[in-house]
């Protein structure tokens, strides 16, 4: 499907991510993103960078394929699945995700 804005893509992303333990990997993986970056920026040494995407999509591609069942949006929307990544994170932090996939669920 195509989508044509990131509210649209929204949805779906949630859908793809019900399961709590998937959504727990995405943290882990999406918290170890961001501390290759902090480590790159403060070390300055940029081989840290390799580091990211090795495990953010490591995290998050054991939990699609392993847990969820289902292909990784990166496949077929990487830029929206990456803003979804860092969406869902925020709502994890805030406490808010599990309330954002009751409400797919049921709504």
């Amino acid at each position: 499907m195509r989508y044509r804005s990131f509210a649209e893509f929204w949805p779906f992303y949630v859908a793809e991510h019900a399961k709590p333990l998937t959504r727990r990997l995405h943290f882990m993986g999406t918290s170890g993103v961001l501390l290759f970056a902090l480590a790159t920026i403060f070390t300055g040494q940029l081989r840290l960078i390799w580091g990211m995407p090795l495990f953010g999509y490591g995290f998050a591609w054991v939990g699609h394929f392993f847990v969820e069942h289902n292909r990784p949006a990166t496949f077929k929307h990487p830029l929206y699945s990456l803003l979804g990544d860092f969406v869902m994170y925020k709502k994890m932090w805030l406490g808010q995700m599990d309330r954002e996939i009751a409400a797919r669920k049921h709504g």
